[in-house]
């Protein structure tokens, strides 16, 4: 009976070595190298006490992840915003010692990470796509058809104040070149040039490693989720641009795909992915800051 016991205790023990740690286990988001967090269209680092990504960076250095936020123009064109973060990755390398960064972009964050792995994958280990615009929004096509002239001059103008109030002024704002890159045309152009990781089909995934960066995207898939969220009706309205094609709001599903495709499908809407509003998010879906301290744990047991 005793040897039957500590069989069954041995048993139990090995088992629970072998189960993944939970997220909450000191080292969970612990990567080799860096985690730089790219903003999308209109966005920020932190504004006072707002951050972009709301919480989220805290939530993984407290794993044990080296967390940096960038700063590009919230309203440019992909390359515009990927030189000014390839510039920023450079100084986040020369600051740490590391020799690569993984990117992880929301948004219009995605093609800027793309564009920083393209023409420097010695820099990068990874990029992770958040609801990116990778092939295109049907939004932005809308928009582009739609605004008159001064539109964009007023929205240069919400970019500029965007970047004053986030300390980062002199950053150069066209929020006609932003539309241009996020338009169905505009990105399909950006993707003959820097192909890395985008699906060859209609709604597939790409391919998972390209000049040793791997990639990776996600994206959610439900535009209204929280009635006290006074973001979701704006976003309720725009996901009527996709004609019922499954989208967070901004980006149809099949559009963010990249690379290995973890979810596209959590209902969350496409600032829930961030975590905005000010972390009113879907109640009844994973938090997302338990997505990308899963991602980070997902990268270092990959070694990066």
């Amino acid at each position: 009976m005793r040897h039957r016991f500590w069989n069954t205790l041995t048993c139990c023990l090995a088992l629970l070595i072998a189960l993944p740690a939970p997220s909450w286990a000191a080292g969970y988001t612990q990567t080799k190298y860096p985690i730089v967090l790219v903003h999308g269209l209109f966005g920020f680092d932190s504004v006072g006490p707002v951050d972009y990504f709301y919480g989220i960076a805290s939530a993984l250095r407290s794993g044990g992840a080296d967390v940096y936020v960038t700063s590009v123009s919230a309203a440019n064109s992909t390359e515009v915003r990927g030189e000014q973060l390839l510039l920023q990755v450079k100084q986040i390398l020369a600051a740490t010692g590391a020799s690569k960064v993984n990117l992880v972009g929301h948004s219009h964050g995605g093609p800027t990470s793309r564009y920083v792995a393209s023409v420097r994958p010695d820099l990068v280990a990874s990029v992770t796509s958040v609801g990116g615009v990778n092939k295109g929004s049907r939004v932005a096509d809308v928009l582009i058809g739609a605004v008159p002239d001064v539109t964009y001059s007023v929205a240069n103008a919400v970019s500029g104040l965007i970047s004053f109030l986030s300390g980062s002024p002199t950053l150069p704002q066209n929020a006609r070149a932003a539309a241009t890159s996020l338009s169905t045309a505009g990105t399909a152009a950006f993707n003959s040039r820097h192909p890395q990781g985008v699906p060859a089909s209609a709604c597939g995934e790409g391919d998972y490693q390209v000049r040793g960066v791997y990639y990776f995207s996600w994206s959610g898939a439900q535009p209204y989720t929280n009635v006290l969220d006074a973001s979701d009706p704006v976003l309720a309205l725009t996901a009527l641009a996709f004609n019922g094609a499954k989208n967070d709001g901004l980006v149809s599903s099949c559009s963010s795909h990249l690379g290995k495709v973890i979810r596209d499908d959590y209902a969350l809407n496409h600032l829930d992915e961030v975590n905005q509003l000010i972390g009113i998010t879907n109640l009844f879906e994973t938090n997302p800051v338990t997505i990308y301290r899963q991602q980070a744990n997902r990268l270092q047991g990959l070694g990066l």
